[in-house]
């Protein structure tokens, strides 16, 4: 039940009232204030990680509308991040924001499950998906050996590029599953070609290869078991920095054929065609959250979208629904500009519980998505030069980069800090503070709280530590500062996996495969594979 609680501007919500409205068809955005490393240790099933130290930036985006029903919750006991989220939220004009009273802590003694890792609800989709679809495998070391015998096969990685670069399998080609249905015809032309999905771990490469087989294509398609991380666990080589990706040669006269084969996909799996009139009549509904999703890749967005859409990559937008949408129970819409690409991924946010509609004229819709985002506050931006000179002038340093970027290299003096323990600062407030941030607004709103310790005169510097040194500012690095405890915005177990630590890859792995086993009856009943 709920009772005002008026020392931090939301009404609290026990967990078993929480637990109910999580599954009562209503609109809900359930945000986890801690910070990154805290929530992927442990959080509710579908908790959106939105950190207090960069809440105002990302709220907005995740979740618009002013009124949607929210709750916020933080570790429990002396922890009192969610207040002052709460307030944070209130400022930001937020009006129906409640607090898990006891946060998680709470929430576990009262008998609810608690999850690790990240992207919990989609990596939790792809282990069902398997199970249902009964998605076809290969091992990394059957993989290696038809390599060696010079098979007919390629293999696709489905992650983004960036991604890839980092550690990819040999000989693999970078297309990223939301590209699938719209290239994967320029790279296996033979029907006879295997092809084999990769990933980093395991959901990209079952969701990549059985979107090749829902859409009926010819070949043998199969998910590499475990991905890179299974690769690398075999003592198989990776590479790194690898270049090979799709082209962009698409022929005009392939597309209709191509459309009408996604479209069949799509119409299997209910999805809605709707018009730009229906969709602009949604985002003038008060009562409903609408996010219209451009799944087309980076440099297409980059050359123009519809005004307001956002940018969510459509295989991205089913690995990690939680890093684009805030709000169960919201509609998605999403678009490309040629209507092969979104109504596959139309069809994966159905079978997710997702209430997903394509948008019939795609990017050639005339359409206004307006973005209601709150400015930063005003804050005084130094460039490196004059970072220089304030630190000649004695200036204080707080440095409010990610840990381990500072432990690798900052400003020699600077002390490193995350915003909900600003409190541990031993600031002198008769001397200016600048911030030091990866991005402007971050200092802008972390200023906030600093003026609160009664500091009053602060500046932001956004550089690099390349910069610093041009200007011949001392950097130092401090491998075990932060500490690991004191590093709550950095979770080792996901992290680790990349950086040639067995242990933590093979703990991933068990992690992601154990997923199903946790989730409850109503967890589980959310997705639609049951109508299918």
């Amino acid at each position: 039940m709920m009772h005002p609680t008026p020392d931090h501007s939301a009404a609290d919500v026990d967990s078993h009232t929480l637990k109910q409205w999580l599954h009562d068809g209503g609109e809900i955005a359930l945000l986890d204030v801690r910070e990154h490393g805290q929530y992927g240790e442990s959080h509710l099933f579908y908790a959106v990680p939105v950190p207090y130290s960069r809440l105002e930036v990302d709220v907005t985006r995740l979740a618009p509308r002013r009124d949607v029903r929210m709750a916020v919750y933080d570790e429990g006991g002396a922890d009192d991040t969610a207040a002052r989220a709460a307030r944070a939220l209130a400022a930001l004009g937020y009006s129906n924001v409640h607090r898990l009273a006891g946060g998680i802590a709470q929430w576990r003694r009262d008998g609810y499950a608690a999850f690790a890792g990240v992207n919990v609800p989609s990596k939790t989709f792809g282990e069902l998906a398997e199970e249902v679809f009964h998605t076809p495998r290969i091992g990394a070391r059957e993989l290696a050996e038809r390599q060696r015998r010079g098979d007919d096969l390629i293999v696709l990685d489905g992650r983004p590029y960036a991604e890839y670069q980092k550690m990819s399998i040999p000989g693999g080609v970078c297309c990223p599953n939301g590209e699938l249905a719209l290239r994967v015809h320029t790279l296996a032309k033979s029907p006879q070609t295997t092809i084999v999905i990769n990933c980093a771990g395991r959901t990209r490469s079952i969701i990549g290869a059985q979107t090749l087989i829902n859409l009926g294509v010819p070949n043998p398609v199969y998910a590499l078991e475990n991905g890179t991380q299974g690769w690398y666990l075999e003592d198989l080589r990776l590479e790194h920095g690898a270049l090979r990706r799709y082209g962009d040669d698409i022929s005009p006269q392939d597309v209709p054929a191509l459309a009408q084969r996604s479209a069949a996909l799509a119409e299997r799996h209910g999805v809605p065609t709707v018009s730009a009139d229906e969709v602009q009549g949604w985002l003038r509904d008060a009562t409903r959250s609408t996010f219209v999703c451009d799944v087309r890749s980076a440099e297409e967005y980059a050359l123009g979208t519809l005004p307001g859409a956002r940018h969510t990559p459509g295989g991205q937008l089913i690995q990690a629904t939680d890093q684009y949408v805030a709000v169960r129970g919201a509609r998605i819409v999403v678009f490309d500009a040629e209507g092969v690409r979104a109504p596959v991924i139309a069809s994966w946010l159905r079978l997710m519980g997702w209430d997903a509609s394509v948008l019939k004229e795609g990017v050639r819709a005339r359409l206004e998505c307006a973005a209601d985002e709150t400015p930063p506050p005003a804050i005084r931006v130094l460039d490196d030069a004059a970072l220089a000179a304030a630190i000649a002038h004695g200036a204080q340093l707080v440095d409010i980069r990610p840990g381990m970027r500072y432990r690798d290299r900052h400003i020699a003096g600077a002390s490193w800090a995350i915003r909900p323990r600003f409190d541990r600062l031993r600031l002198d407030t008769t001397r200016p503070v600048v911030v030091l941030a990866e991005d402007a607004a971050l200092a802008a709103w972390a200023a906030r709280d600093l003026r609160a310790l009664g500091a009053t005169d602060i500046s932001a510097n956004a550089g690099t530590p390349a910069g610093w040194s041009a200007q011949g500012i001392e950097l130092e690095s401090t491998p075990a500062e932060p500490s690991d405890a004191d590093c709550i915005d950095y979770l080792f177990f996901v992290h680790d996996r990349h950086d040639g630590n067995k242990a933590a890859a093979r703990q991933y792995l068990a992690w992601e495969t154990d997923l199903v086993r946790q989730i409850d009856e109503r967890e589980r009943a959310a997705y639609r594979f049951t109508a299918h």
